[in-house]
């Protein structure tokens, strides 16, 4: 009996493990949403109290409150087109907290031209009131260029604000 009472709590274990990499599966493929549909409104529910975002030269934000004004920008009329494909997400979990990077794709108008961007997402993840949000959001960009010129040149970080 406590051989069958071992395996169904390691099962229950595997179950959990499981409905965690799904919810945050989710969580991202909801981030990705609510930026392609351009819904800043969907994005401060992604994220945790004490969330943070390092978006490297594009700008960072602290707490949620800054992060979705960091959004609220980000996908108004400075952006007036994006699409982001995403690939590769590997996720580790520990308990209540996790990581996982991703490849991030990306189609967005910028300043009137339309760039080509490669890049990786770093995230820490966080259990809170019992769902799965963002602790801390990285973007290590690759290349941010000009379709008209690609990625062959020295200056592979073209996107900036002005």
């Amino acid at each position: 009996m406590a051989d069958l009472e071992a395996r169904v709590q390691a099962l229950e274990a595997k179950v959990q493990e499981l409905r965690d990499r799904n919810e945050i599966q989710e969580l991202r493929f909801g981030y990705h949403i609510a930026v392609n549909e351009k819904k800043p409104e969907m994005i401060p529910d992604l994220f945790a109290e004490n969330s943070e975002i390092d978006f490297a030269h594009l700008g960072k934000a602290q707490g949620k409150t800054n992060v979705a004004a960091f959004y609220r920008q980000a996908l108004s009329d400075l952006v007036p087109f994006v699409k982001q494909f995403i690939h590769n997400h590997v996720i580790t979990l520990t308990g209540n907290t996790g990581t996982g990077l991703s490849y991030l794709e990306a189609k967005p108008i910028f300043n009137g031209e339309s760039f080509l961007v490669a890049a990786r997402f770093d995230d820490e993840y966080v259990r809170e009131n019992g769902r799965w949000k963002f602790r801390k959001m990285t973007l290590i960009p690759y290349f941010m260029v000009p379709l008209r010129e690609g990625w062959a040149g020295e200056n592979k970080i073209q996107m900036v604000r002005k």
